[in-house]
């Protein structure tokens, strides 16, 4: 049994009813390319290769997993492992509307979130499980927003679909998981993403500072955001027409 990676952040999953109900919220069909990102030991991979999409591409950085992943799905003719890092893989190299799936390490989730935001322009959706706090983020739950929710949400509609406890995983996290659906906006501002993601980032900086001392005030007036906001004040909405004005 391949014993799970500390340093890379390794939790597998066990539980076959979570992983039924996350791979049914991906709603595979015959034609879909499905990307999976870290599949570990393949217990994900199983139950979408029983949905029988037309490809599986499979993205797994650790070398030995890799090995026995090949080695576990040899007879699937549509099943492709890439032994690589996944927050550096352009997904839209894959094709058009793809379905993109995983239980992400928690050491690269949020970066491996950013880079499905710059391929929202190939996907279909994406179902994601990453720590409980980072999904309700990401989702825009939790009290505090944070600069790369505001981002997906730019982009995205998001949805939280389930809590995960620690015991349906080896070995058991610290902490509680969660499940994150995300589909792009049919109707979405063509901003450029790392543009828009730079102001954000900025915006977020020392989060408790008002809006006058980050922004010129006739930015703030024109988009009618009072001075003395504060960036968890705003809403997706706020932002965008935040944005919109300070590049005019």
């Amino acid at each position: 049994m391949v014993r799970p990676k500390k340093f890379l952040g390794q939790h597998f999953l066990k539980s076959k009813g979570v992983i039924e109900k996350i791979v049914n919220s991906l709603e595979i069909s015959p034609k879909d390319t499905v990307i999976e990102i870290g599949p570990g030991t393949g217990v994900l991979t199983e139950e979408i290769l029983k949905r029988e999409p037309e490809k599986l591409i499979a993205i797994e950085v650790d070398g030995e997993l890799a090995k026995l992943l090949r080695e576990k799905f040899k007879k699937f003719p549509n099943f492709e492992l890439i032994n690589t890092d996944a927050t550096k893989v352009d997904f839209c190299s894959f094709g058009k509307n793809l379905k993109l799936i995983g239980n992400l390490p928690y050491n690269v989730g949020s970066f491996i979130v950013l880079n499905t935001v710059r391929s929202k322009d190939c996907l279909n959706r994406a179902v994601y499980m990453l720590q409980k706090e980072v999904v309700e983020r990401l989702t825009l739950k939790h009290k505090k927003p944070s600069w790369l929710g505001i981002l997906l949400n730019t982009f995205f509609d998001t949805d939280y679909l389930m809590s995960v406890p620690a015991r349906f995983f080896y070995p058991p996290p610290k902490v509680v998981s969660a499940v994150i659906s995300m589909k792009p906006k049919k109707v979405q501002p063509s901003f450029n993403v790392e543009d828009y993601k730079r102001f954000l980032e900025k915006l977020f900086m020392q989060r408790r500072k008002m809006l006058k001392t980050k922004l010129p005030l006739e930015v703030l007036e024109k988009a009618n955001i009072p001075p003395t906001k504060r960036v968890e004040q705003l809403g997706v909405e706020d932002f965008i027409r935040l944005y919109r004005e300070f590049i005019n």
